[in-house]
């Protein structure tokens, strides 16, 4: 008789977390989906979390819970992200392989690869280069998290796997001024502006770097492929000579000039951007090569635009004063 599935999803009121929920309870066979608040399970606990897990017995696992923020928090804070994000997987990891779960996917970042590696980036580029110096401790701790994922499948034939994903945005994003990431903080800023009629919005660098950016619900729908996808395997991924990670994007990039701009347009903020090239622009450009997802079947298919504009509906819709964000 087949064991039912019950998917933990670790840090599941996130932005990612939520996305995975949402996509793994529309599957034609859903889930019984396993969630803990912090209030309920302190994830750097690893007595706590191991605990949770023999009580629950979960089949799957989806590591969504990390600390994260942008080049402000990560410049200010590296203790507080590698150690935080490391007692997160050690504890998750450990959980999992004493209770036997049978699938995991560990959520990376595109941070991990080198700061100047080959455009597009393909995955065995990891480890060839020096990180970006701005976010090096939590690039550092997710690297962990890769490595640690092939140890257990070399070591005990595990079949987990790791996705790096690229920049996401979407429903319920951070958008702390100074610790939320280069587009939530765009659109926060740039609403703010319009609502305060401010003639002229700043923002750091040169705006010439060039990001990839990714709506949220399209990595819960990666998320849910890998789980539902039956070539894993034949595809080599649990080759013990390569780390099973798998790129997630959308295969394109905009530059921050032009980011700027689209937002500027949806949110329909009046005034001018000026960029104050005093402050850094972080790494010059961060595309990944998604071939070997797209290989097995899946590709992203919403616009940014369209991404944008609904994340902005969400954001301008959302009842509470948003200097409480």
């Amino acid at each position: 008789m087949t064991q039912k599935r019950r998917t933990f999803v670790a840090g599941h009121n996130g932005l990612v977390g939520t996305a995975v929920c949402k996509a793994l309870a529309n599957s034609n066979s859903p889930p019984e989906i396993l969630t803990a608040p912090h209030a309920m399970l302190n994830l750097e606990d690893s007595a706590a979390t191991l605990d949770f897990f023999k009580k629950n017995q979960p089949t799957e696992v989806v590591m969504c819970a990390a600390k994260v923020g942008g080049i402000i928090a990560n410049s200010r804070f590296p203790h507080d992200f590698l150690y935080s994000n490391l007692k997160i997987q050690t504890s998750i990891f450990d959980a999992s392989h004493a209770c036997n779960v049978e699938r995991l996917i560990f959520l990376g970042s595109s941070c991990i690869y080198p700061r100047d590696c080959p455009q597009p980036i393909l995955e065995k580029y990891l480890l060839t280069g020096p990180l970006e110096p701005t976010n090096r401790a939590y690039a550092i701790a997710k690297i962990a998290g890769v490595e640690a994922v092939w140890a257990y499948n070399k070591q005990f034939g595990r079949k987990w796997v790791s996705l790096m994903p690229t920049n996401l945005f979407g429903f319920g994003d951070n958008y702390h001024p100074e610790h939320s990431h280069v587009l939530p903080a765009l659109l926060r800023r740039m609403h703010e502006a319009k609502l305060a009629k401010t003639p002229q919005m700043v923002v750091w660098g040169t705006g010439n770097p060039k990001r990839e950016f990714m709506f949220a619900d399209e990595l819960g729908e990666a998320v849910k492929f890998i789980f539902d996808s039956p070539t894993l395997e034949a595809a080599g991924l649990f080759n013990s000579d390569t780390p099973p990670n798998i790129n997630v994007g959308t295969g394109s990039d905009i530059s921050i000039k032009e980011l700027a701009t689209i937002i500027k347009d949806i949110v329909g903020y009046e005034g001018d951007i000026v960029f104050d090239t005093t402050k850094p622009d972080g790494t010059p450009r961060k595309l990944l090569d998604v071939s070997k997802l797209a290989s097995l079947g899946w590709t992203s298919s919403v616009p940014i635009s369209d991404a944008i504009k609904a994340t902005y509906a969400d954001f301008a819709s959302d009842t509470n004063s948003v200097a409480q964000r």
